[in-house]
């Protein structure tokens, strides 16, 4: 276990039959950056069983959030979803990740491509100073296949906005595009859909990718983040790396 915190679960929110989150204390040692993901477990008859996750709240909270999928047979999850207040579990000390905004080269708008859980990071992310400094402007999508499963989507819109110290720069810089594929709503269409025909750029009113202007985080599924890509590349953005910054990162340490 000695590659874990051990932390006390304080709420858990159930958003759907299929999501659900929690907060958790955060050992005082623990230090990660925005966009960062760690290894989250449960202690299985003296063994860890973890997996990794994205850091849903920002680096300068006293308590970690984490946001997942449930999956019945899950040997994880199955057991993660019936989480209780008061419950420990397992944090992994060493985080990393590569959607970081010092992979990325300037820019002059940053957006935040997120299906499903994928949102997880960019949750830290548009709460970070720093990236409202480093933009004019940052635009976080997400696609569901159901509205209901656009979790955060009210604390986005109306809570954000009068944040005790961001509140005013969000309100200036943050553009919040949720859509879903299944049913009716304001935005309908997979996201890759809305960039191929335009509509994504029409509706936000800005130009479509340019690497002059343009930094790309992308994380959710294997078929968004492969179907992005190939978007992305023929508009001449360039994947970055830990090592050398570029127009565009993945996460790909796991996907939805």
């Amino acid at each position: 276990m000695s590659k874990f915190n051990i932390a006390t679960v304080q709420s858990v929110h159930h958003w759907t039959d299929t999501l659900f989150s929690f907060t958790c204390s955060r050992d005082p040692g623990l230090r990660f950056n925005n966009g960062e993901f760690t290894m989250v477990g449960l202690d299985v008859e003296g063994r860890p069983l973890a997996r990794a996750y994205s850091i849903v709240s920002p680096n300068y909270e006293e308590h970690l959030e984490f946001f997942s999928i449930k999956v019945q047979d899950g040997p994880l999850t199955s057991r993660l979803q019936h989480l209780k207040v008061g419950d420990e579990v397992l944090i992994g000390k060493k985080p990393t990740g590569t959607l970081l905004v010092d992979n990325l080269l300037p820019g002059k708008t940053l957006w935040l491509l997120s299906t499903g859980t994928g949102l997880a990071p960019f949750m830290s992310i548009i709460r970070d100073p720093d990236i409202y400094e480093r933009f004019e402007r940052v635009i976080l999508t997400h696609t569901c296949r159901h509205k209901g499963e656009l979790a955060y989507m009210d604390y986005i819109k109306h809570d954000l906005p009068g944040h005790e110290y961001l509140g005013d720069v969000i309100k200036d810089k943050l553009t919040y595009y949720p859509t879903v594929t299944r049913e009716e709503f304001e935005n309908e269409g997979r996201i890759t859909d809305l960039i191929a025909s335009g509509k994504l750029f029409s509706d936000l009113d800005t130009a479509p990718f340019s690497p002059e202007h343009d930094r790309v985080m992308l994380c959710g599924s294997t078929a968004m983040l492969r179907d992005t890509v190939a978007l992305l590349k023929p508009a001449g953005l360039v994947e970055g790396k830990n090592s050398t910054p570029g127009h565009y990162v993945i996460e790909r340490a796991f996907v939805d």
